[in-house]
């Protein structure tokens, strides 16, 4: 097994939804001893600690879009990160926070070189603030990355869009609202709902789905949690029934590691308030060291 220098990057944002608590997941996914769990491995770790996000209290009680230039403000930072990270030849795992993060992210892991994007999502994350119902900005990250929405989110470290359509493979979907499951049908996007991967199971799906992004050198993995089943993750502010269960999610996770191509991760959306004595940020926890070599054998 290739060993790595891991940098984990806290991103502890809860201005892209509602419901608080995903703030808390990087010190969830730090108390489950992640760090320690990727040593074991033979990584090399950095812990880079938690980049600057505004206090929620201290901003307009509106929330929703009202709260835009501060998730842009983080989001800047996290660009920079993600850049600096793989120009110093590690691999980022950026530990949020809500999905907002991605923003820039993934922006800042393709600056110098293109990377392909796997987001293992319930959600599209495909609205812009005209469909989205809500307002929320943890629902239109996706969209901003392929140069759709408010042009502030759109323009995170660098003018326009930070992704083709090509390079993007949307995985386990099976919530969506109505005006994004039209933008997503037109955006020319890889899309593999719960249904397609139900009928033709993980192995085929993901195989199919990785060789659509055989074309670029590296592949950046967006795990929102709430890809799995609320019964094996209770702790994520949107949970939605018929997700992945315990095992296949390590099964993607070690067929990922076996592909050789992930350079950077997110993990999202991990909400320890809603959770069971920290069940569901151990869970990911296992999950990233799955994705990072560990196998049964």
């Amino acid at each position: 097994m290739k060993k790595k220098t891991v940098r984990l990057i806290g991103v502890p944002m809860d201005l892209g939804q509602s419901r608080r608590g995903v703030d808390m997941g990087p010190s969830a996914l730090r108390y489950a001893e992640l760090a320690t769990r990727l040593r074991k491995l033979g990584h090399a770790v950095e812990d880079a600690g938690n980049l600057e996000v505004r206090v929620r209290d201290t901003l307009s009680p509106e929330g929703g879009l009202a709260f835009l230039p501060s998730v842009v403000h983080t989001c800047n930072l996290a660009y920079e990160q993600g850049r600096k990270a793989v120009a110093e030849n590690c691999t980022p795992i950026f530990i949020g926070g809500d999905h907002s993060i991605a923003a820039g992210t993934v922006g800042g892991v393709t600056h110098d070189e293109p990377s392909g994007l796997l987001w293992i999502d319930a959600h599209g994350d495909f609205n812009t603030p005209e469909s989205s119902p809500s307002g929320n900005i943890h629902g239109m990250p996706l969209a901003a990355l392929l140069g759709k929405g408010a042009p502030e989110l759109v323009n995170i470290g660098r003018p326009g869009p930070k992704l083709k359509p090509t390079d993007v493979v949307l995985f386990g979907v099976r919530d969506l609202d109505d005006h994004e499951r039209v933008l997503l049908k037109e955006s020319g996007i890889t899309i593999y709902t719960m249904r397609h991967i139900d009928e033709r199971s993980i192995p085929v799906v993901l195989h199919e789905a990785l060789e659509r992004l055989h074309h670029l050198p590296r592949i950046h993995v967006s795990l929102d949690v709430d890809c799995l089943d609320p019964w094996d993750a209770p702790g994520v502010g949107t949970p939605v029934p018929g997700g992945f269960t315990y095992r296949e999610a390590h099964l993607i996770m070690e067929m990922l590691y076996d592909n050789g191509k992930v350079g950077s991760i997110d993990v999202v959306e991990i909400n320890p308030i809603l959770d069971q004595k920290n069940h569901t940020a151990g869970l990911a926890a296992e999950l990233l060291a799955s994705l990072l070599g560990k196998s049964i054998l």
